[in-house]
């Protein structure tokens, strides 16, 4: 079956030294001399993927994800046991792991693909889709050694996922990326798992893992602890793990980040900006739970459309949709032709974490029939915390608690 995985009593050892030296010397008398300790980092973990499934590993560090993506990946052997794997695999693991620093991004892009077994004809064929899709620019002809981690993981990425894998094995590396690209790539799995690619990603991070899997693996200590649907993986992990970080203030996005936008539409109206901007009327990226925001549009309309309508759809890191509306919904009427500005104020009930907007002009109540300009993506900003209770999800509901005393203890009932 193309795109499936079996692990069978699978266990690793690493041999730990006490230094470099003793290292050398147990290869040089050939262990007579040093005996070197044993870490068994992974212990008979059995379970098997069919062909399509989605499946998160779950785990704090050193818990052996890593180490078990490197055997599926065929990096490292396992000590004992043994694993099948069925399929053209794509895997995006440890940051820079299989890339030459001295090499130039498009050199790495070619030998990543070598790697997968493909031609030089079909490489060289797929080498301006990585280039568009990584957004590196003139940096695909500079040596690796002068990126940024999150251009390493733009590289990385689009190399890894240019032709769409049997099987996507994905080991947290885009939390090093920039939102904007992280809500890219979760759009390239999205759309290779509803083609039928198995995906095998690692995340601390709940959402992405029930968004994007439809089933859970917790290792602890180099145990297979639970095998089960995310939710009643999560419940477990939450439940016997205790949170290492405390809630941190998200930091701004940049503004001035450059992004190249996915549009289209038949251009009888154009977006010509759009902004967001505090209460206060500051340009803003990030927004406390509950606070007012202001999306303000500037349209060109190059004629007179009937029942023109502008609408605006905020998405969570995943491209969920959360929120959207637009001026026929509202019965608000534009009249064109001209420049028109429209402005939505919201305010932001939304959890904790980052967020998208995509904006449209089109014709009646959606843009179907007649779409005349779709900016996906044209703004990212964050929700950060405030000072009121902690909670969970994607939206802020005002919330009281009241209790009272039904019984006295040792008070005798009825």
């Amino acid at each position: 079956m193309i795109g499936s995985i079996s692990v069978e009593d699978v266990s690793k050892k690493y041999k730990q030294y006490a230094n470099r030296w003793a290292r050398v010397a147990n290869s040089f008398s050939g262990g007579r001399y040093y005996t070197p300790q044993e870490k068994w980092v992974l212990n008979n973990i059995n379970f098997s993927v069919k062909s399509g499934e989605a499946i998160g590993i779950i785990g704090q560090n050193g818990s052996g994800k890593s180490t078990l993506l490197k055997l599926i990946t065929g990096i490292t052997n396992p000590s004992r046991g043994r694993i099948d794997v069925t399929g053209n695999v794509a895997a995006l693991l440890e940051l820079g792991m299989g890339f030459n620093p001295e090499l130039t991004g498009r050199q790495n892009a070619q030998m990543a693909l070598q790697l997968r077994g493909f031609d030089n004809q079909t490489i060289q064929r797929w080498m301006p889709d990585i280039l568009e899709f990584a957004e590196i620019d003139s940096y695909f002809d500079l040596p690796l050694r002068t990126y940024s981690s999150g251009m390493q993981v733009r590289l990385a990425f689009s190399a890894a996922t240019v032709i769409r894998p049997d099987i996507l094995i994905v080991d947290e590396a885009l939390s090093v990326g920039d939102v904007y690209f992280q809500h890219k790539s979760i759009a390239r799995i999205r759309e290779f798992k509803k083609k039928g690619t198995t995906l095998f990603f690692v995340s601390h991070d709940a959402a992405t893992v029930k968004t994007l899997c439809n089933r859970a693996i917790l290792l602890e200590k180099g145990h297979l602890t639970l095998d089960d649907i995310p939710d009643n993986v999560f419940n477990y992990y939450n439940a016997v793990i205790a949170q290492k970080e405390k809630d941190q203030e998200i930091k701004r996005l940049e503004s001035n980040q450059k992004k190249s936008m996915t549009r289209s539409g038949n251009r009888k109206a154009t977006i010509e900006k759009v902004e967001l901007f505090n209460s206060q009327g500051d340009s803003s990226r990030a927004f406390k739970v509950g606070e007012t925001g202001l999306i303000r549009c500037q349209i060109a309309y190059k004629s007179d459309i009937k029942n023109a309508t502008f609408g605006m759809v905020i998405r969570d890191r995943l491209g969920n949709d959360i929120f959207g509306t637009n001026t026929f919904y509202l019965n608000h009427t534009l009249t064109t032709p001209g420049l028109i500005e429209v402005e939505f104020k919201v305010q932001f009930n939304l959890g904790y974490g980052d967020y998208s907007i995509t904006v449209a002009s089109h014709s009646m109540q959606n843009h179907i029939e007649d779409n005349h300009d779709w900016w996906d993506n044209s703004l990212i900003f964050q929700i950060i915390p405030k000072d009121s209770h902690y909670f969970v999800g994607v939206s802020f509901l005002p919330v009281e608690v009241y209790s009272k005393q039904l019984m006295h203890e040792g008070s005798e009932h009825g």
